[in-house]
């Protein structure tokens, strides 16, 4: 099984340039693909049905084959759900409280929000 890390999440109240919107979990994103480090900026809308662990902490996340696999025997924050029709992500918890993302690639893992990114 595939599980190759992409970027650290961050949140943040300040607004950054090229932000996207994901509508499921009413969030503002940045491309962790256009920042040296693999920076994800998070921010979140005062209305964002997401709560705990995935709202107030930093997360790490990895590409994976199937997410389904990748997160057996880890507690569910957040279902996975699909993001701009070609990513489906996922977030757990690692039983020493680490919060953790998988993403499952729908297509061209170089897609970011119907941009294509190196």
């Amino acid at each position: 099984m595939k599980k190759e890390f992409d970027h650290i999440g961050l949140i943040t109240e300040e607004k950054k340039s090229d932000e996207n919107w994901v509508e499921a979990t009413r969030v503002w994103v940045t491309n962790p693909k256009d920042h040296p480090l693999n920076v994800e900026w998070l921010r979140f809308e005062p209305d964002s049905p997401v709560t705990g662990p995935v709202r107030d902490e930093a997360h790490v996340s990895y590409r994976v084959d199937d997410i389904e696999e990748a997160s057996k025997g880890m507690k569910v924050l957040l279902e996975p759900y699909e993001v701009g029709g070609f990513l489906k992500v996922g977030f757990y918890q690692y039983k020493d409280g680490a919060v953790v993302e998988f993403m499952q690639y729908l297509s061209d893992e170089n897609e970011w929000f119907g941009k294509k990114t190196e």
